[in-house]
């Protein structure tokens, strides 16, 4: 697999969804998470990413047009010890919870299964990345309908031990824009990394289409002690 360029990736497709990119900085320091959220319904754009303990979630920027509140309002972070989660959706508590209770990343996800938003079925997009004295892994999921049929549900995990150095992964809901939304096909892309937290949220943010863009994440977390800095860019602003 060739590593592509996340802003030639991003640039080329004007509606991947909401996104997961997950990897390692090229220095080796930092293990690196990304999640960004996109829009098409006014619904869908009106919205924001605030920090919400160690995690985040997103909030409706303008309480007056929020319409419908299931599937856009959830925790797409939250962090459990040295392990952090992050989802598209409602999962995330999921994962966090059955990972309390001694399940894996992968047991837990066995009892969801993507969006129930026909004709769409968006896929349900996870991650989860354990740091811990030194030592860095990460594993991503994908939960989607059987070619658009809803009877069916394809799960796939794909799991990253001793990640590269400069090396991520990318996932996102969507293969580009569409009615009905096609669903992403085959396993996370092998995408390049950054060492700068700031110009690596900078480029994600001006490489998302302007119009459909709504939400950014980033999180670098310091690979030997745990610590971690955070960087969260909304195109909804008061």
């Amino acid at each position: 697999m060739n590593t592509i360029l996340l802003e030639n990736e991003l640039k080329g497709n004007p509606y991947p969804g909401r996104g997961i990119v997950v990897g390692k900085s090229p220095n080796g320091k930092y293990a690196v998470a990304a999640y960004f959220i996109m829009g098409r319904s006014e619904n869908s754009r009106n919205r924001i990413f605030v920090e919400d303990g160690e995690g985040i979630r997103t909030q409706a920027f303008d309480d007056s047009k929020l319409s419908d509140p299931s599937l856009i309002i959830y925790a797409p972070v939250r962090v459990l010890g040295n392990t952090t989660i992050v989802t598209n959706g409602d999962q995330t508590d999921t994962v966090y919870e059955l990972m309390q209770k001694q399940l894996t990343f992968e047991q837990a996800l066995r009892t969801r299964e993507f969006e129930p938003d026909a004709p769409n079925y968006t896929p349900r997009i996870s991650a989860m990345m354990k740091v811990e004295k030194g030592a860095y892994q990460y594993e991503m999921s994908i939960l989607k309908s059987n070619q658009g049929n809803p009877v069916s549900c394809n799960r796939y995990t794909f799991q990253y031990s001793n990640p590269v150095a400069g090396e991520g992964h990318f996932i996102h809901t969507y293969m580009q824009d569409g009615n009905p939304l096609p669903s992403f096909e085959g396993e996370p892309k092998l995408v390049a990394m950054s060492d700068d937290m700031d110009s690596f949220t900078e480029t994600l943010w001006n490489s998302l289409n302007e119009d459909n863009k709504v939400s950014l994440f980033v999180r670098y977390i310091d690979i030997e002690t745990g610590e971690y800095k955070t960087n969260i860019v909304n195109k909804n602003q008061a």
